[in-house]
């Protein structure tokens, strides 16, 4: 029975961030991407949206749409909500890929910048968030070697609503760590992350590894945070991979 594959998009992103990656991954499963609560056309108006919301809103999709057992891919904060998600409904999830994430909480200094962030998407707006985010994301090969993706990737975070931007950033600063999830998770795992991360450097993914009680480790050659559009054959690959092996 082929697995039913979720795709949740980190931030400040919407559900078109896996388009480069869903016909590919469409051979080993049913691949369904959604807008996470703030994003795309899933709008909101909170002051803050905690990663247990963004997960709860998740669970209220699958509901509608009947799904019992799902494969979940979470990129960044996407991680975030999919590790929230196995906190409170561990016996949904077949299977998990987490890409580019971690399990650690956020320090002060980091949760002065999610703040940070948050103030300037509603005062400046996302195009100003999205060209001081670009460099973060997408690493130096992709910015020298690809300029296409970087005006995709651009254009996708201009056109988000700045109240989901700042409630997500607000939550992401809220949320605990959850290391103490990923060790009683004994479902098959991948973790995916990119040579050129600065965002989340290579030992974060380790960590989740070592957590993780049977997971195995991706690092794609000259990809940095966004690894699934910078490095979209090899990603596809190692997920099809996990794919084809978890059947």
């Amino acid at each position: 029975m082929r697995p039913t594959l979720l795709l949740l998009h980190g931030f400040p992103h919407d559900r078109t961030l896996w388009d480069v990656n869903t016909a590919a991954l469409n051979k080993a499963a049913d691949v369904v991407t959604v807008d996470l609560l703030g994003f795309g056309t899933n709008r909101t108006n909170a002051h803050v949206n905690t990663m247990e919301e963004l997960a709860h809103d998740v669970h209220r999709t699958i509901s509608e749409r009947g799904l019992h057992r799902i494969v979940l891919c979470g990129l960044s904060m996407g991680g975030y909500v999919a590790m929230a998600f196995i906190e409170r409904w561990p016996y949904l999830a077949q299977g998990l890929i987490l890409c580019n994430t971690r399990s650690a909480a956020d320090n002060e200094e980091a949760k002065a910048a999610r703040e940070a962030t948050a103030v300037d998407a509603t005062e400046k707006g996302m195009a100003v968030i999205a060209r001081g985010m670009l460099p973060k994301v997408l690493c130096a090969i992709t910015r020298r070697e690809k300029p296409e993706v970087v005006a995709q990737m651009e254009a996708l975070m201009s056109r988000q609503d700045p109240k989901g931007v700042a409630a997500a950033s607000r939550g992401m600063a809220q949320r605990p760590d959850r290391t103490h999830v990923l060790k009683g998770f004994n479902v098959p795992s991948l973790v995916i992350t990119g040579a050129e991360d600065e965002l989340m450097p290579l030992p974060a993914s380790q960590a989740m590894v070592d957590a993780l009680p049977r997971a195995e480790l991706v690092v794609l050659p000259a990809a940095g945070h966004l690894s699934n559009v910078e490095a979209p054959d090899a990603f596809n690959a190692a997920v099809l991979n996990y794919l084809r092996a978890l059947e």
